[in-house]
């Protein structure tokens, strides 16, 4: 667990150029391949997911569960029940032999992947030998997560994520790491898609700094004209202008060991 900010550093939209990918496509890659290793970046909080991945729809038919006297949690009960991972047994485990290295848990294959396998579901067997699945009750297809999230990027279908700072980051150097990384994963993506920084706050933060050099860069400009201009004396105008910039580094010292020694 780590705090992280309320607000995105960046957004990034992932857009299919010519087409290939609709957005449900372009989301399950996303989840699948992008949003882990981004998370795992040094200075990332936290990343939300903005577009709707695949997921297995099933819509109940009332009148033929009714004709069957069954309820939706006759469905729902009958579901996790015949879908679930399943441990059958383990790799090196106790008792084991001396120095044994390796111990892991082995997982049968009993998820659920398509379809065809949802609409076998057993939800009853009957007096007479008879079952009743899903499919008997129950449209089931392959579909969207959420069918009230629409994400377009320049009119086309596309996919974001959404990456917050985590707490004591830095800002521009969490942004630079995570685009880096992205352009690394870039390598690997499918024809025909790309990513697209659509927001990012940076060069706000950017501007910010180059404002403040000039500001300081022109106040010392103005103690030097004002004293020179009061003193007429070059060599002693230019120990306070000296004293300034030592003055601002000192201080900037003291503040970045003071939140350095802060941090957690």
């Amino acid at each position: 667990m780590r705090k992280t900010g309320d607000t995105n550093i960046l957004t990034i939209a992932f857009v299919s150029t010519d087409g290939s990918m609709d957005k449900q496509d372009i989301a399950d890659y996303v989840a699948s391949n992008i949003q882990d290793p981004l998370s795992r970046v040094n200075g990332v909080g936290d990343i939300d997911a903005y577009g709707s991945q695949y997921s297995m729809r099933i819509w109940l038919d009332p009148a033929k569960l009714n004709s069957f006297q069954m309820t939706a949690k006759d469905v729902t009960d009958a579901i996790e029940s015949q879908n679930a991972q399943i441990a059958v047994g383990q790799l090196g485990g106790t008792p084991s032999v001396d120095k044994q290295a390796l111990n892991a848990t082995i997982n049968a294959q009993s998820l659920l992947q398509t379809p065809e396998q949802f609409r076998d579901i057993t939800l009853r067997v009957n007096q007479d030998g008879s079952e009743v699945r899903l499919g008997d009750v129950a449209t089931v297809e392959m579909g969207a997560e959420k069918y009230d999230y629409l994400s377009r990027f320049n009119g086309k279908p596309a996919s974001g994520l959404g990456v917050k700072l985590a707490s004591g980051a830095n800002e521009m150097a969490t942004a630079e790491l995570v685009l880096n990384r992205l352009d690394e994963l870039a390598q690997y993506f499918p024809h025909g898609l790309e990513y697209k920084v659509a927001y990012e706050t940076t060069s706000f933060v950017k501007a910010s700094i180059e404002d403040v050099v000039k500001t300081l860069l022109e106040a010392i400009a103005l103690v030097f004209l004002v004293m020179y201009l009061f003193l007429q004396n070059f060599r002693a105008t230019l120990i306070p202008t000296i004293a300034v910039p030592v003055v601002l580094m000192g201080t900037f010292s003291v503040l970045y060991a003071f939140v350095t020694a802060s941090t957690p």
